[in-house]
């Protein structure tokens, strides 16, 4: 049993940091996207992840990121 946990505690350990890492690259696929266009709506998707992956809730953030990329026609 201590032996799954120590397993289950490195798998996230190594899994948050690329999940972080996601939400970055996720970020800049958007902004670039946005660039000459008015779309407040994935601009709004686009504070809100930027909002939610500063508060470490990197699930959250890349739900809101992909609804934003959706929403500009970019394929995830």
């Amino acid at each position: 049993m201590k032996r799954l946990i120590v397993i289950a505690i490195l798998i996230f350990g190594f899994a948050s940091p690329a999940m972080a890492d996601h939400c970055r690259k996720d970020i800049r696929i958007i902004q670039a996207a946005l660039q000459g266009q008015n779309n407040a709506k994935a601009e709004k998707l686009l504070t809100k992840g930027r909002k939610l992956h500063k508060a470490g809730k990197h699930d959250e953030a890349e739900t809101a990121l992909h609804q934003a990329m959706k929403m500009l026609g970019i394929k995830h």
